[in-house]
Protein backbone atom coordinates (compact mmCIF):
# COMPACT_ATOMS: atom_id res chain seq x y z
CA UNK A 1 0.00 0.00 0.00
CA UNK A 2 2.90 2.15 0.89
CA UNK A 3 4.67 1.65 -2.14
CA UNK A 4 2.28 2.01 -4.28
CA UNK A 5 1.77 5.59 -2.73
CA UNK A 6 4.81 6.40 -3.36
CA UNK A 7 5.12 5.00 -6.52
CA UNK A 8 2.03 7.60 -7.37
CA UNK A 9 3.99 10.62 -5.93
CA UNK A 10 7.10 9.76 -7.48
CA UNK A 11 5.14 9.92 -11.05
CA UNK A 12 3.38 13.25 -10.27
CA UNK A 13 6.71 14.95 -9.12
CA UNK A 14 8.15 13.58 -12.60
CA UNK A 15 4.65 14.87 -14.23
CA UNK A 16 5.33 18.44 -12.75
CA UNK A 17 9.13 18.65 -14.13
CA UNK A 18 8.58 17.71 -17.55
CA UNK A 19 5.66 19.89 -17.86
CA UNK A 20 7.99 23.00 -16.73
CA UNK A 21 10.51 21.73 -18.83
CA UNK A 22 8.20 21.55 -21.26
CA UNK A 23 6.88 25.69 -20.43
CA UNK A 24 10.08 27.08 -20.51
CA UNK A 25 11.31 28.02 -24.20
CA UNK A 26 14.52 28.52 -25.43
CA UNK A 27 16.23 32.00 -26.54
CA UNK A 28 17.71 32.30 -29.53
CA UNK A 29 20.52 34.58 -30.10
CA UNK A 30 23.28 35.78 -31.70
CA UNK A 31 23.85 33.76 -34.29
CA UNK A 32 23.63 33.26 -38.81
CA UNK A 33 20.24 31.80 -40.27
CA UNK A 34 21.02 28.20 -40.44
CA UNK A 35 21.95 28.14 -36.91
CA UNK A 36 18.71 29.44 -36.04
CA UNK A 37 17.24 27.05 -38.16
CA UNK A 38 18.71 24.16 -36.48
CA UNK A 39 18.00 26.15 -33.13
CA UNK A 40 14.41 26.45 -33.71
CA UNK A 41 14.40 22.40 -35.43
CA UNK A 42 15.91 21.21 -32.00
CA UNK A 43 13.39 22.91 -30.02
CA UNK A 44 10.51 21.83 -31.89
CA UNK A 45 11.98 18.19 -31.19
CA UNK A 46 12.28 18.64 -27.32
CA UNK A 47 8.97 20.00 -27.13
CA UNK A 48 7.74 17.24 -28.82
CA UNK A 49 9.96 14.73 -26.58
CA UNK A 50 8.81 16.46 -23.81
CA UNK A 51 4.61 15.64 -24.99
CA UNK A 52 5.37 12.07 -25.81
CA UNK A 53 6.77 11.61 -21.91
CA UNK A 54 4.11 13.83 -20.48
CA UNK A 55 1.65 11.17 -22.39
CA UNK A 56 3.61 8.15 -21.32
CA UNK A 57 4.05 9.28 -17.78
CA UNK A 58 -0.47 9.98 -17.65
CA UNK A 59 -0.76 6.30 -19.28
CA UNK A 60 1.79 5.06 -16.22
CA UNK A 61 -0.47 6.87 -13.57
CA UNK A 62 -3.70 4.77 -15.25
CA UNK A 63 -2.61 1.86 -15.26
CA UNK A 64 -0.77 1.97 -11.80
CA UNK A 65 -4.44 2.86 -10.91
CA UNK A 66 -5.77 0.47 -12.33
CA UNK A 67 -3.21 -2.82 -10.76
CA UNK A 68 -4.54 -0.86 -7.27
CA UNK A 69 -8.01 -0.82 -8.07
CA UNK A 70 -7.45 -4.73 -9.35
CA UNK A 71 -5.70 -5.43 -6.63
CA UNK A 72 -8.04 -4.32 -3.48
CA UNK A 73 -10.76 -6.61 -4.76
Amino acid sequence: MLGNFLLLMHCMVSLRRRIKKLATKMVITSGNEEEKNNQEKESKEESILAMLGIIGTILNLVVIIFVYIYTTL
